[in-house]
């Protein structure tokens, strides 16, 4: 097993599993089927289904082989219904799922933790964590959200959090490198920034026009080191000591095993400093969507 792939994990937000039609002309449990085949031969650490709907997980959990060859991740309910209803939750995401016990839970947005619900909301994790269904109690979190002050609080045992090699920010600031080192895990999500990477310059969308201009310079800096988007992004992103797992997408298997061909490919010797971007309106949720 190749040591970069092993700290791959495969997200779920791509796989249409809630399409209700064929995607490319195949049924969508057809291709998760072979999505997951394919990370589970070529060692994919885990597999974060925290996209996935009630019916996502049932599809994951028929396709899946036993026992379960990743480390799964799923997310909390929201704490407004109270602890009862997050417990009951996530025991039905563990049963469609067909497992007794996940990887981690975590929650979708940091900002839950600061409603009024919030502090019973993670009470009641932590206890289903003590209990033995859960490994791990995290939380997803932007740059806006103050991860390092967000772990010092909470104490969370792991930390999702969009980095790529266009949005350096809780890089650069050493906040996840400070993350890291209180022993919290650190999964990188966003690694491809919802694929503006990939996009020509007449396709880049209205609204973030602004940055096109970096945008062809960072294609052009990476053509010219000899390498492809797909390879620098992955290249940047487990290059990292910060992070001890990337998080990627994809929406087929042919995807799948061209992300870990890629994965698996020495880095390319690239400024990453240089291709950062700093515009906040691309780079924040409202401006880029997670991937």
């Amino acid at each position: 097993m190749h040591s970069l792939i092993s700290r791959l994990g495969l997200g779920t937000a791509q796989f249409g599993l809630d399409a209700g039609a064929p995607v490319r002309g195949r049924q969508p449990e057809t291709e998760v089927r072979e999505i997951l085949a394919v990370a589970a031969e070529r060692g994919v650490a885990l597999l974060d289904a925290g996209a996935a709907s009630q019916h996502g997980e049932a599809v994951l959990g028929a396709a899946m082989a036993r026992p379960a060859p990743f480390g799964i991740i799923i997310k909390a309910a929201r704490g407004d219904r109270g602890p009862d209803y997050v417990e009951a939750q996530a025991r039905s995401s563990l049963a469609r799922l067909g497992i007794n016990r996940a990887d981690a839970i975590v929650v979708q947005s940091a900002g839950d933790l600061f409603s009024p619900w919030g502090q019973a909301l993670w009470d009641r994790l932590r206890e289903m964590r003590e209990a033995g269904l859960f490994g791990r109690v995290g939380v997803s979190a932007y740059a806006s959200d103050d991860p390092v002050g967000l772990v010092r609080r909470f104490q969370p045992d792991l930390i999702q959090a969009p980095a790529s090699l266009l949005d350096q920010r809780l890089l650069t600031s050493g906040a996840l490198r400070e993350v890291h080192d209180m022993g919290v895990k650190v999964h990188l999500r966003s690694i491809f920034l919802n694929g503006l990477l990939f996009l020509p310059p007449d396709r880049v969308p209205a609204h973030l026009r602004g940055a096109a201009g970096r945008l062809s310079r960072a294609r052009r800096m990476i053509a010219e080191g000899r390498s492809d988007p797909l390879q620098a992004a992955l290249g940047f992103a487990l290059s990292r000591p910060e992070a001890d797992a990337v998080i990627v997408g994809a929406a087929t298997a042919a995807e799948l095993s061209a992300v870990i061909a890629a994965a698996a490919s020495p880095p390319p010797e690239l400024d990453w400093d240089d291709m950062a971007l700093e515009d906040a309106a691309i780079l924040d949720p409202a401006g880029v969507a997670a991937a």
